[in-house]
């Protein structure tokens, strides 16, 4: 509390309650300008009322400054006075009067919301919104138009948004495709040690007629056109089939671009596969996860992993990023390598992937569950994943000029 004077002539003058005019003059300054605090010039004041108005966590009147100023209520001045003197309105009474109702608790932000709104969807509706969205994938405005025809219910596509936000269904990617089903939470692995585990995968890609195909000239062009009647035989390119193996723990990738997805061919790839990871020190392969296919569920394929050693093991039909791995290796295949660039020629493209592999494995930097940012290593050092030393890096050849398309670094 403030001492008091005990003598009448000198006790201080007590403060005079600003009148009408001068509270009406005070606004209208405010209005026109940022009044001048004391002790600071006036583009000070305007830069402290600029980082006010923005919230920051020491302004005036947010949790902070309410702490800061009931109390000084509690030791004596009026509230008027107080609001003057931090700048802000009288409505800190407001304030002041949950502080002494709550505490501390009193000063936090209350919800807006209000406490009951009878014009709410009911859930009944609500969760008839819900099945008909994992059932049939469709969007706001055609769920709505599906519950006027089917249900004879009446919504908005606008209402069917906000109950698909507070489903969490609003985004096509939480759901599972074939099920509807909530996706669940992202589980990222990597087994221990290389050679634990092999991912598999097959990749169709379009094939590059000589001269360009219509990524080159453009769709529909005389150009693309006359480049589709050079093919062989019916004048169709083709498609070019994208074997690829990658390994679990190191990242270490083997891809060939073969003519077709058959059984024998897919068993000739697995053995160039085998002896790829064995000439950099992984052996043997003791797990292979392909997709589905009918090459990998032939007995010809069983018989070649029976002949290596290796136990196989399928995906989940229709869930493909059950072999992520692989799903990613293919995607970066073809945004870094198969059509990054205008090739002229299948056989073109062939050689570009060459280059860009060498690149993909030895140079190109990988992010690995454990590690914090990709790591600057080789991806098939299975030891470590430091940096080579200097002479290994010396005794490496000079990079291509190229490396499938991309421009080599500074």
């Amino acid at each position: 509390m403030t001492p008091t004077a005990t003598s009448s002539t000198s006790s201080p003058p007590s403060p005079q309650r600003p009148s009408k005019s001068s509270h009406a003059d005070a606004t209208h300054s405010r209005s026109r300008g940022s009044p001048e605090i004391p002790g600071l010039p006036v583009n000070a004041a305007a830069e402290s009322r600029s980082a006010t108005s923005r919230g920051h966590r020491n302004a005036p009147l947010t949790l902070e400054g309410r702490l800061r100023l009931c109390p000084r209520i509690d030791a004596g001045p009026p509230i008027a006075h107080v609001a003057a003197g931090a700048g802000i309105s009288r409505r800190l009474a407001k304030w002041y009067a949950r502080w002494r109702a709550r505490g501390e608790k009193g000063l936090l932000d209350h919800s807006s919301r209000p406490a009951t709104s009878p014009a709410r969807t009911p859930e009944g509706i609500a969760d008839l919104v819900e099945a008909l969205r994992r059932q049939t994938k469709h969007e706001s405005a055609r769920l709505a138009a599906d519950l006027q025809r089917l249900h004879g219910v009446t919504l908005a596509p606008t209402t069917v948004h906000r109950i698909l936000v507070r489903r969490g269904l609003n985004r096509l990617r939480d759901l599972d495709p074939p099920t509807g089903e909530q996706l669940r939470e992202v589980i990222r692995y990597e087994h221990d040690r290389a050679g634990d585990l092999a991912h598999v995968d097959i990749k169709k890609l379009g094939r590059i007629p000589t001269g360009g195909g219509w990524r080159m000239h453009g769709v529909g062009t005389e150009s693309a056109r006359a480049c589709e009647r050079t093919g062989p035989g019916t004048g169709k390119v083709g498609y070019t089939y994208l074997h690829s193996a990658l390994d679990d723990h190191s990242r270490l990738a083997c891809t060939k671009p073969l003519d077709d997805e058959k059984a024998v061919t897919a068993v000739a790839f697995w053995h160039r596969a085998v002896a790829f990871f064995a000439a950099h020190g992984i052996t043997p392969i003791r797990r292979c996860l392909t997709g589905n296919g009918a090459c990998y569920r032939s007995t010809t394929w069983a018989d070649a992993l029976a002949a290596t050693g290796t136990k196989h093991k399928r995906t989940r039909p229709y869930t493909p990023r059950t072999n992520g791995k692989a799903e990613r290796c293919n995607g970066t295949l073809s945004r870094e390598w198969a059509y990054v660039r205008d090739y002229t020629a299948e056989r073109e493209r062939r050689v570009a992937r060459a280059e860009f592999m060498n690149y993909y494995n030895h140079e190109r930097p990988h992010r690995p569950r454990r590690s914090p940012g990709p790591g600057p290593g080789p991806a098939w050092s299975t030891s470590t994943r430091k940096r080579p030393s200097a002479s290994a890096r010396s005794a490496r050849p000079p990079p291509p000029p190229h490396r499938g398309g991309l421009p080599m670094r500074p």
